[in-house]
């Protein structure tokens, strides 16, 4: 998928006000719309300003979007960052439903809200996604975030807010649940309750494990010797190391399970461990040597099955 640089398309610079946007917005939508614009692609031209607009004109959006938008060029190829929009919490869900792969990959894919407001009415709801350990969910934890709320200042241009809060985070947690705070979000008008904040969870990066579900997966590297032998060697798991038996002949993807060791719950995950064979380099006169010893004592051809 391509960047799209929003201030590009409505033709603003990254430091101008809300007003200014918005009247960039009304002259080019007029300009381009498929109703007036002999131009072949005004129907284009003004779906890209319309989803330029919605992102810009939001103050949630807006400071999410500007998150990364200092490190692409329009046109670049482009993947949203792992960690991407946490501690951002946004006031809201409404959204257009024609929009680009680009927007969905940053936002979702949302539909409008059409609720009607009240003089006594509940508070929006605050969404915001935060990334703790994956050790963190086999015991449950208590942590802190800093979540920041996009806010305009009095010449109308984004700041940002930012507020400290304590969470429990509950055993057996997985990411993409929500936790629900009450009375977190926005405070309600007249007599109205104020709206709830969801956490959505997600995990941090940690090179050593992939999760599938409740299912864990980390690959560990053994010896030559480790793997036709077999061994006890050390193995990582998220609630610390494990001695695991390797047992002889084992070869290079082969699974070991270890029942239960993955992200708890009423039917908790497995951990499952991926053999992999690291070589010793041969980087002096005494490993090519014994490469050498284990070329004639070894009547084997790995390439044997592809002849034919």
């Amino acid at each position: 998928m391509k960047f799209k640089d929003y201030y590009e398309t409505l033709g603003v610079s990254r430091d101008v006000s809300q007003d200014e946007i918005k009247q960039s917005y009304r002259k080019l939508a007029r300009k381009y719309h498929p109703d007036v614009s002999k131009a072949p692609d005004a129907d284009e031209r003004f779906k890209e300003l319309g989803e330029a607009y919605a992102v810009l004109k939001d103050p949630d959006k807006r400071a999410a979007y500007d998150q990364i938008g200092n490190q692409w060029k329009n046109g670049q190829d482009f993947q949203p960052p792992p960690d991407w929009g946490a501690g951002f919490e946004s006031s809201g869900r409404e959204f257009g439903t024609d929009n680009s792969d680009f927007f969905e990959a940053l936002f979702g894919r949302q539909t409008r809200n059409g609720q009607q407001r009240h003089m006594h009415a509940k508070g929006q709801d605050h969404h915001v996604k935060i990334l703790i350990d994956l050790a963190d969910t086999y015991a449950g934890a208590k942590r802190s975030f800093t979540l920041r709320m996009p806010e305009f200042d009095a010449q109308g241009h984004a700041t940002v807010r930012e507020r400290q809060l304590d969470v429990n985070i509950p055993k057996g947690i997985r990411a993409g649940q929500h936790l629900r705070l009450a009375g977190q979000g926005s405070p309600g008008l007249g007599e109205g309750q104020a709206g709830d904040l969801y956490l959505e969870i997600a995990f941090n990066s940690d090179p050593r494990f992939r999760i599938d579900g409740r299912d864990i997966y980390t690959d560990l590297p053994l010896t030559p010797w480790e793997a036709a032998l077999g061994a006890s060697v050390t193995a990582p798991t998220p609630e610390g190391p494990v001695q695991l038996t390797i047992p002889p002949n084992s070869v290079a993807g082969r699974k070991l399970r270890l029942k239960g060791r993955g992200i708890p719950g009423p039917a908790p995950g497995d951990l499952y461990v991926i053999l992999t064979i690291a070589l010793p380099p041969a980087e002096n006169e005494k490993a090519r040597e014994a490469y050498c010893a284990m070329a004639k004592a070894f009547d084997f051809n790995p390439r044997a099955h592809l002849k034919g």
